[in-house]
């Protein structure tokens, strides 16, 4: 045990300087992972981890190896917190307590009631905004993007409704050369981190410049119609709700109950945001046609 505090201190004093995460850099873990790969995960060991796990773990990809790793976690954690250190994390995560095969089981279930809260809330827009509404099509498009697609391919389609509603239903060329523009900017940004280097600081620094970019878009529209259209102060609400919220994915610190981290209360948090914008969108597309059937009769 003397040994293993001493590890954890000079740990302690070389972390700052070290690359990578903290605990799996830790001796104790490795060698605890390696102690039990090789007691585990070979010949008639591996048929008996494998004929004991659980046919929804085996399902979902978790190896032998992965168990490993997540018991060897808790390993070093105990040592950590039994010598007064703070909570480490491993391989970029900090650690949970897994439930069934999920990893993050708080933001796992807050994504589940924000892709819900979409669902229902693109049920009631399609139930009540008629498909001849001229924003109908682009804004069935954006619910659906948002469940299926990462944050940038969001904020970017965002940026793309934004032009639509603000430049597009007068300038339609305007808009499929802006829309070129976006999926071009996606594929450099995607392709990048797949197959040059996953920078997490690039992709912060670049989300948060389209975010910057979607906010004073969205915001501007909305100061310079909030007297004409009284519904757009619901498409304010939620774009500083957004950038307010998004402050909790700046936080760091361990999981609450190794279950709650900053960023399962973000989700959490934002549920009630699908809400209030899809209102929005229900809303304006309603004015529009109405406003559309008008001009229609006039013509």
């Amino acid at each position: 045990m003397a040994g293993r505090a001493a590890r954890l201190v000079l740990l302690a004093g070389a972390a700052a300087l070290a690359s990578g995460s903290q605990g799996d850099r830790e001796p104790v873990y490795r060698d605890c992972v390696l102690q039990c790969e090789e007691q585990n995960c070979s010949g008639g060991a591996l048929n008996h981890f494998r004929s004991r796990q659980p046919i929804y773990m085996s399902l979902a990809g978790w190896t032998c190896r992965d168990d490993c790793k997540y018991e060897c976690m808790w390993v070093t954690v105990g040592l950590y917190l039994q010598e007064g250190h703070k909570v480490p994390q491993f391989h970029g995560k900090w650690p949970f307590s897994r439930f069934l095969f999920f990893q993050e089981p708080a933001s796992a279930v807050a994504s589940f009631l924000n892709g819900l809260a979409s669902l229902v809330m693109l049920c009631r827009y399609r139930t009540f905004v008629p498909a001849s509404s001229p924003m109908y099509h682009t804004c069935v498009a954006f619910a659906w993007k948002m469940d299926y697609f990462c944050a940038s391919t969001v904020i970017l389609h965002s940026i793309y409704l934004c032009c639509v509603r603000t430049v597009g239903l007068q300038h339609p060329a305007v808009v499929s050369a802006f829309r070129a523009l976006l999926l071009l900017m996606l594929t450099v940004h995607v392709s990048y981190l797949t197959l040059i280097r996953f920078d997490y600081g690039y992709n912060l620094v670049a989300n948060v410049a389209i975010g910057l970019v979607n906010v004073v878009w969205w915001l501007a529209w909305c100061l310079w119609n909030q007297q004409r259209l009284p519904h757009v102060r619901k498409c304010m609400v939620v774009v500083l709700l957004l950038q307010g919220l998004s402050l909790l994915e700046l936080l760091d610190f361990p999981p609450l109950f190794w279950v709650l981290d900053a960023h399962a209360i973000w989700h959490i948090s934002t549920i009630p945001v699908h809400v209030l914008f899809f209102s929005f969108l229900e809303d304006d597309s309603l004015y529009l046609l109405k406003e559309s059937e008008a001009k229609f009769k006039l013509d």
